[in-house]
């Protein structure tokens, strides 16, 4: 059961890198590895791990998907960043 948030994390890998042939194996002891699947055969890409430390591997292995930013959010940030410069300090007009 616990192997299940390893399966996970490669299908969100597979997801992520849009490479389909990315598996993992399970081992004796809880350990787990990484593979890609190829005509040639399997390649391994990475040693046997703890879950934990695979599940971090697996997550390290492809950037991040873009953070989706919505219309409003966009807006908000313009807002921010006008507001940042107003009250960032005095303006050349203040020097004369």
């Amino acid at each position: 059961m616990r192997s299940t948030k390893a399966i996970n994390a490669v299908e969100r890998l597979k997801t992520r890198s849009g490479n389909p042939h990315y598996a993992a194996v399970s081992m004796p002891g809880g350990y787990f590895y990484l593979i890609e699947r190829s005509a040639e055969g399997s390649n391994k890409l990475s040693e046997p791990l703890p879950m934990d430390d695979f599940i971090a591997f697996v997550n390290a292995r492809e950037p991040a998907r873009p953070r989706k930013v919505s219309k409003l959010d966009q807006a908000m940030e313009a807002q921010i960043g006008r507001s940042g410069k107003r009250a960032g300090g005095p303006s050349s007009d203040e020097d004369a």
